[in-house]
Parts: C-alpha cells; structure tokens; sequence
C-alpha cells in the first residue's frame, strides 16, 4: 500500500525553480514530522529539509534561503519549493514521514515515497 506520493519532478535549467510535493494518507501525515530527503547517483542519501506537525522547519546547510519546506495540513501534503537550483541539486527527491527527537530526524522505515527525479540542466 501506498502511502506517500511524490510528483512535481522535471527538467528544469540551472537558476530555476520547481515545486514539489507529497500526498500522505492522513493517518501518516498528522501524527508524523515530514521531511525531504535526496539522493544523486553514487551519492549517498541526504536529508534536505524537514517540518514538524506544527510547522517548525529545518534546513541542511546547502538549500538554506533557497528552498522551503511547508505542509497543508488540509490536503495532508507536504511540498518543497526549489529556488535557484543548481546541477548539484540534480536528484531523485524523497519524501518521507517521521519524527523529530533532540533536534534530529528519524525516518519511519515504512515511510517514503517513490521519489521524484530533478534534472538541473541547460
């Protein structure tokens, strides 16, 4: 069963801008910290930004002031938005459900999505 649901992927060229997002069933989404993860070829998985049930966001280092994490509670979504990407911002984007202890995130193993391939390229 599916339980989280990317999309809003693409090919976009260097300086611009994607919105993704993630539809989670309700049960995940509101009792669950949610965050993106991303993983480039040969690369390890990284964490790249998460938000908790009340909003509280967090950033790795290398999209701060570039990207936004923010979730609808109403929708059950939650959505990246990607500003002034780059080609090391090329990846397959992962969302995920989990929670947030003393400042760190901790995925739920059940809990990703799919993925959803940025391509960064001119």
């Amino acid at each position: 069963q599916v339980q989280l649901v990317e999309s809003g992927g693409g090919l976009v060229q260097p300086g611009g801008s994607l919105r993704l997002s993630c539809a989670a069933s309700r049960s995940i989404f509101s009792n669950n910290d949610m965050a993106w993860y991303r993983q480039a070829p040969g690369k390890q998985r990284e964490l790249v930004a998460t938000i908790t049930t009340g909003g509280r966001t967090g950033y790795a280092d290398f999209v701060k002031g570039r990207f936004t994490i923010s979730r609808d509670n109403a929708k059950n979504t939650v959505s990246l938005q990607m500003n002034s990407l780059n080609s090391e911002d090329a990846a397959v984007y992962y969302c995920t459900a989990g929670q947030i202890y003393r400042g760190t995130y901790f995925p739920l193993g059940d809990y990703w999505g799919q993925g959803t391939q940025v391509t960064v390229s001119s």
